[in-house]
């Protein structure tokens, strides 16, 4: 099953439930904009092998490029995130539940974006979504065990895996060009950066696009009274909005994050960043072929944190290292309560 753009657009005109999930669902879209995507060419930026605006125009393209091939490909992280939780078959209460999610998810991100810090948004989406739906069940009933342990598999893999692919990547790196001279590497490593941080941008958009089309996919249906839809064909039309608003959202914010992770957190040369991005691509690429929806965030900062590791473990600014990991474990309880408490508040007023 799937929508059409008229048949979105004349939905959004006559039916205000419609409009309004419409727009939550793309705020949140705009906030991974804002502090998740700015994580693809956070090294490409702070190594200086790409300007910031000509990298926030390459996530652009290739976001909407990762959506749209991986998607064709294999589109079982948007069935993962769709089928992960089940909100009930009042079409109405459930509505209500995602749409507190989905604020849930903006309250949680924009908060830690103050700081500068790099939450995971896949993580505060699925937080979001599970606390809804036990608020809205009264109880676990509300979660999918098997989709849900999808993502603790994922958690595990986007962690452990980018560390050491990017571990491992840049010591071959550096046997590899160990009787070159370094300078004469530069103009190499400078487009290769260049090419990493597409490649990253591709595979965030494989990965966090496919998941926000999920849940939009779950609104539209919902905001129709359809609570029972368990397969769907991705449209185009939606590929090319979710593409733009998360690109915006980049355009807008993305310079804090760019810094703590490409700046704060560890000092990289080209060929780290490179590095550093050759792992974490490869390690989406396999999560997402796989059908496991992993936090790019998390991915990137691992891998990146690899690179730093294989230099020496001094290298690493511990002290932003502690503040990224207090925020991703935070980011479960932390957003399901809020979601959870959104729900409760939306079904006694509403």
């Amino acid at each position: 099953m799937t929508i059409t753009l008229g048949d979105f657009l004349h939905g959004i005109s006559n039916n205000p439930s419609l409009l309004i999930v419409s727009i939550l669902t793309l705020g949140v879209v705009l906030v991974n904009g804002w502090t998740d995507a700015p994580n693809a060419i956070a090294t490409c930026v702070s190594t200086r092998s790409i300007t910031p605006k000509a990298a926030i125009l390459m996530a652009v393209v290739f976001n909407f490029l990762g959506v749209f091939v991986m998607t064709a490909i294999n589109k079982q992280v948007a069935e993962t995130i769709y089928n992960m939780v089940d909100f009930g078959d009042n079409a109405h209460e459930a509505l209500l539940a995602l749409c507190a999610a989905m604020i849930a998810i903006v309250i949680w991100a924009t908060a830690a974006s103050m700081f500068g810090i790099p939450t995971s948004e896949s993580h505060a989406l699925i937080a979001g979504l599970s606390g809804a739906a036990i608020a809205a069940h009264g109880s676990i009933s509300g979660i999918n065990g098997a989709e849900w342990m999808k993502v603790i598999y994922g958690l595990a893999l986007s962690s452990v895996l980018g560390y050491c692919m990017g571990f491992g990547t840049v010591r071959i790196v550096e046997f590899i060009c160990k009787r070159i001279d370094r300078r004469r590497t530069q103009g190499f490593f400078q487009g290769a950066q260049v090419a990493g941080g597409a490649s990253m941008a591709f595979m965030h958009g494989a990965q966090d696009g496919q998941k926000f089309i999920g849940v939009f996919m779950l609104g539209l249906f919902l905001a129709k009274g359809e609570t029972s839809v368990t397969e769907f064909t991705v449209p185009i039309w939606l590929m090319i909005l979710c593409s733009c608003v998360m690109a915006l959202g980049t355009s807008i914010g993305g310079m804090k994050i760019i810094k703590t992770v490409g700046m704060d957190m560890v000092k990289l040369e080209k060929y780290q960043g490179f590095s550093a991005d050759l792992a974490a691509a490869g390690c989406l690429l396999i999560s997402t072929l796989t059908g496991l929806p992993v936090s790019t965030t998390h991915t990137k900062t691992t891998s990146i944190m690899g690179v730093g590791a294989a230099r020496r473990l001094s290298s690493l600014n511990f002290g932003v290292v502690k503040e990224m990991l207090y925020a991703w474990i935070l980011t479960f309880p932390g957003c399901g309560l809020i979601g959870f408490i959104m729900v409760k508040i939306f079904l006694a007023v509403f």
